[in-house]
């Protein structure tokens, strides 16, 4: 049981690390940086070993690619990084725990999935986990205006959570629908919405010559090449490789140490303090997630076996 923790201890470097890379450059930029440089990582390590599962893309799953890429990776990470610019690293992504309850109500809409009484309640205990740091205030977010006591940049990341889920749905349907391994449509979305956003970011960042603070081109270039390698290379096919070993319904709970990890990680990058509340919300929250997972078992929506191909979709993740 060492490698799902050391999983998502990797995987929760991307907020803090992130978080520096904001400091050298908008986040519009840094997207389609990002997402264009992984998906080349992807798609070139999908070629070189995965040759086999690369087939022809009819237009009807290009135009689903689009929607992913569009979704998943170009409203999600804009919204994301500019929230991580105003909140602490740790209350970002403690707030992608929202993921796996916006999932199964998505799901019910998408899929007929059953709504049991014991799924609603851990719906609702899961969500009034997330109340204690919504109440937290971090970063520079006292600044902005609020609407129903929630500030804009938690609204934002709200939104990101929702797309990244609303995403996921699409993944489920593309690969079901038009026989796309998840990889090469993670690869090929990566790539729409990376390229979407140096589009956005020619008219929305001041390019002179490109949109980075001043003399920080190498570090930049380093910071993000490390950061792609680690979350898209080396936490993505450990991660599938973990899915032979274990459910994705259990590393979906070890997923949530990532907000504790990202404390820690934020405390040694940033200098954030730690808070106590980060703890306690999490407990909350995985109370409420193992309802909902007991009850998906039970109805048969998650596979009990980790080596069935239907359980790599089960979960939405950062990547």
């Amino acid at each position: 049981m060492f490698l799902p923790p050391l999983l998502y201890f990797l995987w929760s470097l991307s907020f803090p690390v992130g978080k520096k890379l904001l400091e050298m450059s908008p986040p519009v930029f840094l997207t389609g940086s990002r997402m264009i440089l992984g998906a080349i990582f992807l798609l070139g390590f999908i070629l070189v070993f995965q040759r086999k599962t690369i087939k022809k893309i009819s237009l009807r799953g290009w135009l689903a690619l689009f929607i992913l890429g569009f979704f998943s990776i170009f409203l999600t990470n804009i919204l994301e990084f500019w929230s991580l610019q105003h909140l602490s690293s740790a209350k970002t992504c403690f707030l992608y725990s929202l993921s796996p309850f916006l999932t199964a109500i998505l799901s019910y809409f998408h899929f007929n999935e059953k709504m049991t009484v014991k799924k609603w309640i851990g719906i609702i205990i899961g969500i009034s986990g997330f109340i204690p740091v919504l109440m937290l205030t971090s970063g520079n977010e006292s600044s902005f205006s609020s609407i129903f006591s929630l500030s804009l940049p938690e609204i934002s990341m709200f939104c990101a959570v929702f797309f990244a889920v609303y995403g996921w749905i699409i993944l489920r349907k593309l690969v079901k629908d038009n026989d796309i391994s998840p990889p090469l449509a993670n690869g090929l979305s990566m790539f729409i919405g990376g390229v979407l956003s140096i589009i956005a970011s020619l008219y929305i960042d001041r390019w002179s010559p490109i949109p980075l603070k001043a003399g920080s081109g190498y570090t930049f270039g380093i910071t993000l090449i490390s950061l792609t390698i680690l979350s898209n290379i080396v936490c993505y096919n450990l991660y599938g490789y973990l899915l032979k070993k274990y459910t994705a319904t259990l590393l979906s709970f070890f997923g949530l140490l990532s907000p504790i990890f990202s404390s820690i990680h934020g405390y040694f990058i940033l200098g954030e303090s730690i808070n106590p509340i980060i703890f306690l919300s999490t407990g909350i929250v995985l109370l409420g997630l193992k309802l909902v997972y007991s009850e998906e078992i039970k109805l048969g929506y998650i596979k009990k076996k980790a080596s069935e191909p239907s359980a790599e979709l089960d979960s939405p993740r950062k990547v």
